[in-house]
């Protein structure tokens, strides 16, 4: 029961994940994009110190290696990821599919930092291989112009490369410390010291309050940013990250993208094409290269269910 709780528990996180960039979408022309980020995380932020403080017993970190594991998240996985990505993405040569694939080279950046950080996690050949056809996956899903993402907007590109990189070595830093704090506590000061970074950022690029139209939108998708985007995908992100490891639970942002395109298709009525299919089939091939031991373990069990 407890494996197919974890698969529920990825498919929810890759759905929230991915319909998240509707929301960004929908609120980028109403928040200066550092100053959505730093709100979304302030929200996110009491929300979650609300919920250790009433569901844990220590709802503050305690030891020097719980504040050094609530920095490496704060610094990395929020603040990082999140500051450089939404400037990046401000620049009109960056397409959302370049984009798109940029991030999805989280995974593979993950891969590499955990052979030096965590031996433990280390890929099989066979298992490096699935991670690629992943990323292959995500490429043909996301059908970028080839052209728009070598050519223009160097320098955006290049901030969301070092986003993905942030993230990749946040995963595995976070992981490394193993601070034994309840995750709940690690997630919520995590968030506030992310988004007391991204406000200074903010400030420094001159983003203001004033410049914020509280449109039904612009309402709405920050709302759904930070309670389900935020702090129940990072709750489900972090307790998942315990059990898989940097590695695996990074792939969500190969899984992420088929939710984003099956959300525009329902709310924005964008007709999915033949190569968003082919990117589904190789992302899923690349997945059943990855859990292949999984899936033979399973296999007998399902049968005899069936029988």
């Amino acid at each position: 029961m407890r494996r197919y709780r974890t698969i529920g528990l990825f498919i929810i996180l890759a759905g929230a994940w991915g319909s998240a960039f509707m929301a960004i979408k929908a609120g980028l022309p109403y928040i200066p994009p550092v100053l959505f980020a730093a709100l979304r995380y302030d929200i996110a932020g009491i929300l979650m110190l609300g919920y250790a403080l009433a569901q844990t017993d220590q709802p503050v970190p305690q030891t020097q290696s719980g504040w050094a594991s609530v920095g490496a998240g704060a610094i990395l996985i929020f603040a990082g990821y999140h500051a450089l990505l939404f400037i990046g993405e401000t620049d009109p040569a960056v397409t959302s599919a370049a984009a798109a694939v940029i991030v999805s080279l989280s995974p593979m950046l993950t891969t590499g930092f955990a052979r030096v950080f965590l031996p433990t996690e280390r890929l099989t050949l066979v298992g490096f291989f699935g991670v690629v056809l992943g990323l292959i996956g995500v490429i043909v899903l996301s059908s970028p112009d080839l052209q728009n993402i070598v050519a223009g907007g160097a320098v955006a590109k290049l901030l969301i490369f070092a986003a993905a990189t942030a993230f990749a070595l946040g995963s595995v830093l976070t992981r490394r410390l193993d601070a034994n704090l309840p995750i709940e506590t690690m997630e919520a000061w995590s968030m506030l010291g992310g988004a007391a970074l991204m406000h200074g950022v903010s400030l420094l690029l001159g983003e203001s309050f004033t410049a914020i139209e509280w449109t039904t939108e612009a309402i709405l998708a920050l709302a759904y940013l930070a309670v389900v985007a935020s702090a129940l995908g990072f709750l489900i992100y972090f307790r998942l990250l315990e059990q898989l490891g940097a590695i695996e639970i990074n792939l969500v942002s190969y899984v992420a993208p088929i939710f984003a395109a099956l959300a525009g298709w329902i709310f924005l009525s964008e007709i999915p094409t033949i190569a968003t299919v082919i990117g589904f089939i190789i992302i899923f091939i690349g997945f059943t290269l990855l859990k292949r031991d999984a899936i033979r373990d399973e296999l007998p069990q399902i049968r005899q269910a069936l029988n």
